[in-house]
């Protein structure tokens, strides 16, 4: 009788057992979740929106799930492509794109965006907050170049918003002597010689063997000694 009530038993809970196996995840996803959390620089309830159980739509978890079979499939053609295995070949991560933020965009990229829609005085803000919760680490590139790039862009159309980025940019890299010599460009947009031929004689006290700038302030001075 004991056997056969234990047999019983054991027949009860086997479905039981069974199917709270097939909840339980793998040994890896635990640490699979922690690398995609770091990547977005997000906690786990970013994508697991909906309590568990509530079978509510979770938008994010979707699109992640895309993202990674997208990712699959892009590790799967550069090993086809350079002809090595996944042991050998470089692999394509969230972390090589996202960087620790959620949305992958190159910095220069979001402040011309700021700069277009909001103005240069919203830019610079962006760039502070940014550069405050974000320097350091790899998510993105405060280098002189960023602002350069984009102060250049608008500097035609648009030379007081380029001039408060190369500021901006002054502030942070005093010795940059490319940022002076964009910073002249700017000016002379605005037909402010003057500043223009202060800013090249900047960028030459940093840099005197800068033929292009001394160049510039040549011209430039020329010009005036012909009016």
């Amino acid at each position: 009788m004991k056997a056969a009530a234990r047999t019983l038993a054991f027949a009860a809970i086997a479905p039981l057992a069974t199917c709270l196996r097939a909840q339980v995840p793998p040994a890896n996803v635990g640490a699979r979740m922690q690398e995609i959390s770091q990547a977005l620089g997000v906690s786990c309830n970013y994508c697991h929106t909906a309590e568990p159980g509530s079978r509510q739509p979770e938008p994010k978890k979707e699109i992640a799930r895309a993202m990674m079979a997208m990712m699959r499939d892009l590790n799967a053609q550069i090993e086809a492509a350079i002809g090595k295995t996944a042991a050998e070949a470089a692999r394509v991560e969230c972390v090589t794109c996202h960087r620790g933020v959620v949305t992958p965009r190159q910095l220069a990229d979001l402040v011309m965006q700021t700069v277009r829609e909001k103005g240069a005085a919203r830019a610079v803000e962006q760039y502070r907050d940014l550069r405050s919760r974000y320097y350091g680490r790899q998510a993105y590139d405060f280098g002189e170049d960023t602002l350069i790039d984009v102060a250049r862009r608008v500097a035609d159309a648009r030379p007081d918003e380029a001039i408060a980025l190369l500021e901006l940019n002054l502030e942070f890299n005093p010795q940059s002597a490319r940022s002076y010599m964009a910073l002249a460009h700017a000016y002379t947009r605005k037909i402010d010689d003057a500043s223009a031929m202060a800013a090249l004689e900047k960028a030459l006290e940093i840099e005197p063997d800068n033929g292009v700038a001394r160049g510039q302030l040549e011209q430039l001075k020329s010009y005036h000694r012909k009016r």
